[in-house]
């Protein structure tokens, strides 16, 4: 199905209004087969609702839950608030870099698993804590970070 014609869809299921924007975002990330909102996505659905492209993109690239680069299908987000950040942040992230051998800001070679900071998910009691889409997961070590991403890769989550 041609790009135009998926979001022409997913606007006419959802509605063509502006105080829409944020679920159809979502929609057609979730449908993208890269988990990410393309340029030519965001100027589509611009046009699709009449509205400037630069709040489109605006939008796009402030929500966390967003993104206008390649992810994978598993997001994992470390939260680099201050608490997760002085309880062991750094070493969490160079955990999960070793583990997948990848950096902050890239996807695995299967496109499964991408790493990404992210700002407070809400869990400062579980600090150090991570997102895995929609799941939190806190207080974490080297072994709940192997059980995490072997869930992930069994289909688990």
């Amino acid at each position: 199905m041609e790009l135009r014609d998926q979001i022409m869809g997913i606007v006419d299921e959802i509605g063509n209004s502006e105080d829409k924007l944020i679920e159809i975002l979502i929609s057609v990330q979730k449908k993208s087969e890269h988990h990410y909102l393309s340029e030519q996505s965001l100027i589509l659905i611009a046009e699709l609702l009449n509205i400037p492209f630069s709040k489109v993109y605006g939008i796009a690239s402030f929500y966390s839950m967003l993104s206008t680069k390649k992810r994978g299908k598993y997001v994992i987000q470390i939260c680099n608030s201050t608490p997760c950040y002085l309880y062991k942040g750094k070493e969490i992230v160079n955990m999960f870099e070793d583990i997948l051998g990848i950096k902050m800001g890239e996807v695995t070679q299967d496109g499964l698993i991408s790493l990404e900071y992210t700002s407070c998910i809400g869990a400062c009691d579980q600090a150090p804590a991570i997102r895995v889409n929609d799941r939190v997961y806190g207080n974490l070590d080297r072994g709940k970070i192997y059980k995490v991403i072997t869930s992930i890769r069994r289909g688990e989550l």
